[in-house]
C-alpha cells in the first residue's frame, strides 16, 4: 500500500472508474470541481464544440484519468448520474443550525434514515459505504433503468439528501482538512430497493387549486385549523416540504385524538396536498402516519391543552 498521497488518489480514481463509475477531479483538499466554468470556458479540447460541465467530461478511461492525475493531487469525484448510482448522503447536525443543516442536538442523518427504514418494514440496506469527513455516510446504490432520478435535500427527512442525475460525491481516498473519506462496508453498490425508489420518484404534477375539504361532521375549529396546515405544506420550500408536511400533521393530530376530526379526512387531506407539490404517495403516507400517531399518542385532554 502507498503512503504517497499523489498516488493514492490516482489509484482511489482508478479504482472508482473500474467499479464503472464516472470520475472527474476535485480540486486539491476541498470538495469543488476542478475543472473550469462556463464563463472561463477556452472553447478548445473537451470543449471544441462547446462548454462540457463536469458531469459531462467525468471518465472511465484509465488514460485520461492517469493523464490529469499525474498533473496535482486531485481529490477524486464521481458523478452520480452517468455512474448509474443513487448515493444516499447522512450527514451530520451542524452547531447552532449552520448551513441550515438543523441544530447540534438534532438526530443526525443515520438516526433518521434508520427510523424512515423500519417506519417501511426493511432493515438498512447493506450496501458500499463510505464515511464522510465530517462524520456522516454516503451509501451507493446502483439506479434503475426505468426512471432518472434527480438529486433531493432534505425531502427524505431531515439531514437525508440524495445525490443522482446532476450531482456529485467525493470518492473514497479523497482529503480535506477536515479528515479523509473512507470506504467502511459493502464492496458492492446493491440495486436501490425498490421502497425507497418509490419514495423518491417524482410525483406527476396535479394542477393546483384550492383545498377542498369533504362534508364531514367535526368541529368548526378542527376543519379551519387541518385548512390552515395544508396551506402551510403548500407554501414550503422545496427543501423542506415533507419536513413541514410532518409538523403540520403532528398539529391537526390533536383533534383527531379529541374526536373533532375523523382521522381519514385529515390523512386523505394532506396526502392530496403533499402529493400534489412534488412528495411521491409514499413518502406522503409514511411522514403523515408516523406524524398523527406521536400526536395522538402524545395528545392532552382538551381542557389542558
Amino acid at each position: 500500500m502507498t503512503h504517497d498521497p499523489h498516488t493514492a488518489l490516482l489509484r482511489a480514481a482508478l479504482d472508482a472508474a473500474e467499479r464503472g463509475w464516472h470520475v472527474f477531479p476535485l480540486r486539491p483538499g476541498t470538495k469543488r470541481p476542478a475543472l473550469h466554468g462556463e464563463a472561463a470556458c477556452p472553447a478548445t479540447g473537451p470543449c471544441a464544440a462547446g462548454h462540457r460541465k463536469w458531469e459531462q467530461r467525468a471518465t472511465t478511461d484509465p488514460d485520461l484519468i492517469r493523464g490529469t492525475w499525474s498533473r496535482a493531487p486531485f481529490n477524486v469525484g464521481i458523478a452520480t448520474g452517468p455512474s448509474r448510482l443513487v448515493v444516499v448522503d447522512l450527514d451530520m447536525p451542524k452547531p447552532n443550525g449552520e448551513n441550515g443543516k438543523g441544530s447540534s442536538d438534532a438526530p443526525d442523518g443515520a438516526t433518521t434514515f434508520a427510523a424512515l427504514c423500519e417506519r417501511a418494514g426493511h432493515p438498512v440496506p447493506d450496501t458500499y459505504r463510505v464515511r464522510t469527513a465530517s462524520g456522516g455516510s454516503h451509501l451507493y446504490f446502483t439506479a434503475p433503468d426505468s426512471v432518472r432520478l434527480a438529486n433531493t435535500a432534505g425531502s427524505i427527512g431531515e439531514l437525508v439528501d440524495t445525490r443522482a442525475w446532476g450531482g456529485y460525491v467525493v470518492a473514497a481516498g479523497s482529503l480535506t482538512p477536515a479528515g479523509p473519506y473512507e470506504a467502511l462496508s459493502g464492496s458492492v453498490a446493491v440495486p436501490l430497493p425498490g421502497w425507497l425508489l418509490s419514495i423518491l420518484t417524482p410525483a406527476p404534477t396535479r394542477p393546483a387549486g384550492p383545498l377542498r375539504l369533504p362534508r364531514v361532521d367535526g368541529s368548526r375549529a378542527a376543519l379551519a385549523a387541518l385548512e390552515w396546515e395544508c396551506a402551510a405544506v403548500s407554501a414550503a420550500p422545496e427543501s423542506q416540504r415533507n419536513i413541514t408536511l410532518n409538523r403540520c400533521a403532528f398539529k391537526v393530530g390533536r383533534f383527531v385524538a379529541w374526536g373533532d376530526l375523523p382521522r381519514h379526512v385529515a390523512e386523505d387531506a394532506f396526502q392530496a396536498t403533499g402529493e400534489a407539490h412534488g412528495l411521491t404517495a409514499a413518502e406522503c403516507r409514511a411522514t403523515i402516519r408516523s406524524a398523527l400517531n406521536s400526536s395522538i399518542r402524545k395528545a392532552r385532554p382538551r381542557d389542558a391543552a
